[in-house]
């Protein structure tokens, strides 16, 4: 079973963990002004979306759809993202086995990677903290 069952939650969790990424981590937030990418992240089961633009400081965070075009456009399953979250699987081994789908310039998503990577210090917690902890 899935342990997102609604896109409502997925926003509130994943929207919670990406603020606090942004806010604890400024090395990562950083990371993303340089790069000057639009990240667009399309997540199923359920559909959300989230947007991370990089050409503005602080780095803007949006969710649902977005009239900015994507540098780096980004499909997974909302049940990838967890496990990529709860370091049970690399974006790499991801995006290798095609869990993780790119579009834009593959090597720039190591900025992605970065903000995941360090969003798995803060996941479990938020997880407790939208009562959805596994």
């Amino acid at each position: 079973m899935p342990l997102y069952t609604t896109a409502d939650q997925l926003y509130a969790c994943i929207g919670t963990l990406f603020n606090r990424v942004l806010e604890e981590s400024p090395d990562v937030e950083q990371a993303i002004l340089a790069s000057g990418l639009v990240i667009h992240m399309r997540c199923t089961a359920p559909t959300a979306e989230f947007t991370l633009n990089g050409r503005r400081s602080p780095v803007q965070t949006s969710y649902g759809s977005s009239p900015l075009r994507p540098d780096l456009d980004v499909e997974l399953a909302a049940d990838t993202l967890h496990r990529i979250l709860m370091d049970e699987l690399s974006t790499q081994k991801a995006a290798a086995s095609k869990l993780l789908k790119v579009k834009g310039p593959v090597w720039k998503i190591s900025t992605l990677a970065d903000l995941l990577t360090q969003g798995q210090a803060f996941y479990r917690q938020v997880l407790r903290e939208h009562g959805l902890a596994p």
